[in-house]
């Protein structure tokens, strides 16, 4: 049996949200709303998931329940600070006493800053960083996720973009953890390939990140292994055969779990890279992680080997040397699946390298990668992937 020692149980675990997870879950949303004395409804979704017609069972839940609503649809990927302040102008002119949140972690992510500005004023620009916020809010904020990938749902955590300085900025803070997140597998079917892939991606980076980082913990580590054992097991399977029940239940709790644990033990160097890459040429976030976390893994596996033999052996691979494989495993998994392997293939000019590389300093999430990389190394992984 492998010793403990006393100080590896010495942390704290806080997850404010409350999960609720089942297929076909959302079909009543409209009775759990009332439940909550909710009777005015901010609804945040975007054009694409409507066009999907998606929304339509909720709605019509809604109206069945006597809720009114208002929809704000004007989320685009990877939302602007811009787009946080349209929405909170809009939520502020009326009295709405709930804000419901549908879609991917661009939805989501907007439906968070709308609450903290509300709440807090200014911009949602002002907060970025760690434990800025000051007031809770005391509107409930419900999340319904449509992919498999941001764990946004059940986290701390809102990225957004600043256009203006071509970065993306991440507000973290308890006061932006939602009041409920209800998972409902079947949003997710028929989800295209190409969105899968790339939520895909994000939500087994989470768990890779987060078992590797300096600020991971038992609970977290656990969270992070089944979240990698299960989307490494799905992912490929939910890709190319997308209304797969299995499969979609398997990616939906994956994500799940992979953002209990990241919302604990953070990220690092892909998601802190991944954040400079977006914000200098657009490249969506989860093409952005999945072109860096081969080359990451590689990277974090020369100090953490033991680790690295982990994720190995959860992908289930069992070549020696394993510490070796996990990268290779990533990497071929990266391409079962359909999404790029090299910055050039998706326009990323070789001349941008070097602000990307500098501008990955600016990511909170550096700082707990496992091994603490120079601009140089940095550049180096960029040019490696190029």
């Amino acid at each position: 049996m492998e010793t403990v020692k006393t100080n590896d149980f010495e942390f704290s675990f806080h997850l404010p949200t409350l999960i609720e997870f089942g297929y076909g879950k959302t079909s009543h949303i409209g009775k759990r709303l009332l439940q909550l004395g909710v009777q005015n409804v901010f609804f945040v979704s975007d054009s694409g998931v409507q066009a999907t017609g998606l929304l339509t069972p909720l709605t019509q839940s809604l109206q069945d329940s006597n809720i009114h609503y208002d929809f704000y649809l004007d989320v685009e990927p990877d939302p602007s600070i811009e787009t946080i302040d349209k929405g909170t102008e809009l939520f502020s002119s009326n009295y709405y006493d709930c804000i419901l949140a549908v879609g991917g972690g661009s939805a989501i992510d907007t439906a968070k800053g709308i609450r903290v500005v509300a709440t807090n004023g200014g911009s949602i620009g002002d907060y970025a960083g760690v434990n800025r916020i000051d007031k809770a809010s005391e509107i409930p904020l419900v999340t319904i996720p449509t992919t498999s990938g941001t764990g946004s749902e059940v986290t701390i955590f809102g990225v957004y973009s600043d256009w203006n300085n071509n970065v993306k900025v991440t507000v973290t803070s308890q006061h932006m953890a939602p009041t409920i997140a209800i998972v409902d597998p079947k949003l997710t079917m028929g989800l295209p390939q190409k969105m899968t892939a790339g939520s895909g991606i994000d939500a087994l980076a989470h768990g890779i990140e987060t078992f590797f980082s300096v600020r991971s913990c038992p609970s977290s580590d656990a969270l992070a292994k089944e979240a990698i054992a299960i989307v490494g097991n799905h992912l490929k399977r939910a890709v190319h055969e997308g209304n797969d029940e299995e499969a979609r239940i398997g990616m939906s709790h994956g994500s799940l779990l992979a953002g209990m644990a990241f919302n604990n033990g953070f990220l690092g160097l892909a998601h802190a890279i991944g954040s400079a890459l977006s914000g200098h040429c657009h490249v969506p976030h989860g093409i952005a992680i999945g072109l860096l976390l081969p080359h990451v893994i590689e990277f974090n596996s020369i100090v953490c080997p033991d680790k690295a033999a982990t994720i190995s052996e959860l992908l289930g691979v069992n070549e020696e040397p394993l510490e070796q494989k996990a990268a290779l495993a990533v990497t071929e998994l990266v391409k079962d699946i359909g999404l790029p392997t090299r910055l050039r293939d998706v326009n990323v000019s070789e001349t941008k390298l070097p602000d990307i590389a500098r501008d990955s300093f600016k990511s909170g999430m550096m700082k707990f990668n496992p091994r603490q990389p120079s601009e140089v190394e940095v550049l180096e992984l960029l040019n490696r992937v190029y």
